[in-house]
């Protein structure tokens, strides 16, 4: 099936035999279709018409009639804010290969993990469908793995963030390094930022971690911030739970450098790290920081030679500010800790305050009651998200964006009153 649009009439290619069709509107909507009379022969004629569209915004109905010349079809519709798209239909050769991936990656291969990620990072429609229907299999995996644990889980997240500079790339690969010596699997889940010019990302996070890399009881994945705020990317969670379905048990998640106020890592993780060199501000500043109030451990880096001095004296100001701060935990009180990804002074401490706050939550409780809290903020996400890219590629919106953007810009109308006509023409005839 193919579909044209023109700005106000849609042409479709159809099946003559079709009893009954399904078509989907581009982004999630779903468009239903009623055959009224049909005619095998090949100059036959149907009328089908489009009863109802269902959308996450609302339900509106259309007085659309569709007539059905042999393969060629054209619709007069009023409403022409969609374009319609053939419904995604997975063929046989679609679920085998899901299957192929989902075998290969509950039984730990690194390639089938690869291509599984891969997978869910696409945009292109088909790869969607085939990724929910990967992830839906991953996730009642998970679910049963979870349950045999007598609810103890099977990895622990791990979120790292902090300033460019602060030496990120180094102490993961010292920290790996650490828990696979004592028979953990690590995986590491890198976001490199994107280029606000060409868009590309140079993914170069392996290069800085040339022995964990060799480690075959680690598996470092890089992937393009592609825009996305925050620090992580739209897809960072589902390949968190990949990992888990490929027998990692404790999984790293590092961020781009970040500011203050970029901190999404901390809704997809156990734990939250931040990460900070010794030159981190002073005690004012740490209380100004809005990630250090999202932060269960905040790590002092660099703390060696000449750097210890000023080491010592920003954990001391950082614990001072950390009082402070309002509790998120009725069992674990942040702390801040000193280290060298140089010397691996402190590693072994770090790893204790880890396990210590792990198991703190896990027996408040608290530990399930913040994953089941996560996976509503990502709901959410994804429906902002999805709700964005409707609106960029509405065909009304697109046809106003560069008139409004020049009377923006020409101080004509507000950014503000600029926004709100393009939304009146997103929400008109819903």
């Amino acid at each position: 099936m193919l579909h044209y649009q023109s700005s106000r009439i849609i042409y479709i290619a159809l099946c003559r035999t079709m009893n009954s069709c399904s078509f989907s509107i581009k982004r999630g909507l779903h468009k239903s279709v009623n055959v009224i009379s049909q005619c095998s022969h090949h100059n036959c004629c149907l009328e089908s018409k489009f009863k109802t569209i269902h959308s996450n915004l609302g339900e509106f109905r259309l007085k659309t009639h569709v007539r059905v010349n042999c393969n060629k079809t054209i619709a007069w519709t009023s409403c022409r804010y969609y374009s319609v798209v053939p419904n995604q239909t997975l063929t046989t050769k679609d679920e085998e290969l899901v299957d192929t991936l989902y075998k290969g990656i509950v039984g730990q291969d690194r390639g089938s993990l690869s291509r599984g990620i891969t997978l869910v990072e696409s945009s292109h429609p088909r790869k969607l469908e085939q990724a929910q229907l990967l992830l839906t299999r991953i996730l009642k995996y998970n679910k049963t793995k979870n349950n045999s644990h007598f609810m103890k889980p099977r990895s622990f997240r791990i979120g790292l963030s902090g300033p460019p500079g602060a030496g990120k790339s180094t102490f993961i690969e010292v920290f790996g390094k650490y828990l696979t010596r004592k028979g953990h699997k690590v995986a590491v889940l890198a976001v490199d930022p994107s280029s606000s010019q060409s868009g590309g990302s140079l993914l170069g996070d392996k290069t800085r971690m040339p022995e964990l890399s060799c480690d075959l009881n680690a598996y470092i994945r890089p992937s393009p911030a592609r825009g996305s705020l925050g620090g992580v990317t739209r897809t960072t969670n589902d390949a968190i739970v990949l990992c888990e379905a490929a027998g990692y048990d404790t999984v790293l998640v590092e961020t781009v450098g970040v500011g203050q106020s970029e901190f999404v890592v901390s809704d997809m993780v156990d734990m939250f790290c931040l990460i900070i060199p010794p030159a981190g501000g002073d005690e004012l500043q740490g209380i100004k920081k809005g990630i250090v109030e999202v932060a269960d451990l905040v790590v002092v880096n660099k703390s060696d030679g000449d750097l210890v001095p000023a080491a010592r004296r920003i954990q001391m100001e950082y614990t001072s500010a950390i009082k402070y701060m309002r509790k998120r935990s009725t069992v674990w009180k942040p702390q801040v800790v000193r280290i060298s990804s140089l010397t691996k002074e402190g590693i072994p401490e770090l790893w204790e305050s880890i396990q210590t706050y792990n198991i703190s939550v896990l027996q408040a409780g608290e530990f399930w009651r913040k994953r089941q809290k996560q996976h509503k903020i990502w709901m959410w996400n994804y429906v902002k998200d999805h709700i964005m890219d409707l609106f960029v590629k509405h065909s009304e919106v697109r046809e106003k964006i560069n008139d409004t953007e020049d009377k923006v810009a020409r101080g004509e109308v507000t950014p503000g009153q600029g926004a709100d006509m393009l939304l009146k023409e997103f929400v008109k005839g819903l």
